[in-house]
């Protein structure tokens, strides 16, 4: 009884392992076409994206609650726009969550 199943898991393992790394080849390589046609802004908005529920966080609890994500976004954007750097966390956070 035992045998059939070990069989079988010798079997799928090899299998599971080729077909994840499979993905990873693949997503990496469309990534990274992606992001050398775009330039740098699909990487700088996926930083924004992120953030979003970190975002959230933040305006439900009224300030206090800050994610890590949150931060990063923050300060991604005060180092790329003027405006930003002045606006406040919660108007970047809100601003985050309209996206």
């Amino acid at each position: 009884m035992i045998r059939p199943i070990l069989f079988c898991a010798l079997f799928t393992l090899p299998m599971s392992v080729f077909a994840s790394s499979f993905a990873g080849t693949s997503a990496g390589s469309a990534t990274g076409a992606s992001s050398n046609s775009s330039g740098s802004s699909s990487g700088d908005d996926k930083v924004v994206l992120d953030a979003r529920e970190d975002a959230a966080g933040f305006v439900g609890s009224g300030g206090v609650i800050r994610g890590a994500y949150l931060e990063a976004a923050l300060l991604h954007l005060r180092e790329r726009d003027a405006a930003a750097r002045e606006a406040s966390d919660m108007a970047l956070a809100r601003k985050i969550l309209a996206l």
